[in-house]
């Protein structure tokens, strides 16, 4: 891989690939840092610091109580001041009374503690270290001290996908859940919009065309997802002269094509390794 990839404009800085014990500066004191991953999937892995950590989903494999555990405790050990998650369509015990219906098809006899599990993600120690789980839900918050207010939107949904949690079917159900999204400045949700970093092995775009066409109205500073593995990377899409969106799709889970580059430079593909590290995304205040 490129020691450096990045893409800039004037109030963005967004780096894909870069050096991760000495990451790129921040471009001044007026500029916020924000980190992006998404599809970490339990794993625990090197994050450059930032001023805010934003995960988009696919926090664990299938929402195990020992998942959520290891998921929780690297989550709360790293440094960042505010860290914002989302659940993803694996994340299937955060998808409560659906979950108590549809557990015994991944989790047998187990059914998790949903309770226990909630505690890890919003309890006192999630709430000292800085992690705020959103669910459809709009928050504000400050970066920084003194610094701007940000506000952000987060929603676990993507597309129907074999009945995995968080589904919603394309037509009238996706437009009722994806109407009541907000203008902000900040966008999470598990899934793409159709086009969009979306594309799979197989070659097909399976991103939300749904969602697609409501960002024109929205038009965040950031919107990030993942769930589709294989698209990770970033793009600036101009809107106006003074008006774009950086979509980022930060999946950190190794596959696609850039497995091959990566393997082509001799290095082995690892989870938020070379080809699939947290994406840096630097927005001027």
């Amino acid at each position: 891989m490129a020691s450096t990839e990045v893409i800039e404009s004037p109030s963005a800085r967004v780096y894909i690939e870069y050096d991760p014990v000495q990451p790129p500066p921040l471009p001044g004191p007026e500029w916020t840092r924000f980190i992006c991953i998404s599809d970490t999937h339990s794993h625990a892995f090197p994050v450059p610091d930032g001023d805010v950590l934003l995960h988009s989903g696919d926090l664990t494999d299938t929402g195990k109580l020992k998942d959520f555990e290891i998921t929780m405790d690297w989550l709360c050990k790293l440094p960042h001041h505010k860290k914002i998650i989302i659940a993803g369509n694996h994340d299937l015990t955060l998808h409560r009374g659906w979950y108590e219906i549809n557990y015994s098809r991944w989790h047998g006899s187990h059914q998790q503690d949903v309770t226990k599990i909630m505690d890890l993600i919003k309890g006192e120690r999630a709430q000292k270290a800085g992690i705020v789980y959103l669910e459809d839900e709009e928050y504000e918050f400050q970066a920084k001290d003194g610094g701007r207010i940000w506000s952000i939107y987060g929603s676990p949904w993507s597309p129907w996908f074999y009945d995995w949690a968080f589904n919603y079917q394309p037509g009238a159900e996706a437009e009722k859940l994806l109407s009541k999204f907000p203008k902000t400045d900040l966008l999470l949700t598990h899934g793409p919009p159709h086009k969009t970093l979306d594309t799979t092995i197989g070659g097909d775009n399976a991103g939300c065309p749904t969602l697609a066409a409501r960002l024109p109205k929205l038009r965040p500073r950031i919107h990030l997802f993942g769930h589709i593995h294989e698209g990770h990377g970033a793009k600036v899409h101009k809107w106006s002269e003074d008006d774009s969106t950086v979509f980022v799709n930060a999946a950190n889970w190794p596959m696609g094509p850039r497995v091959n580059e990566v393997r082509s430079k001799g290095i082995r593909p690892t989870f938020g390794g070379p080809g699939f590290r947290p994406i840096i995304v630097d927005l001027l205040d």
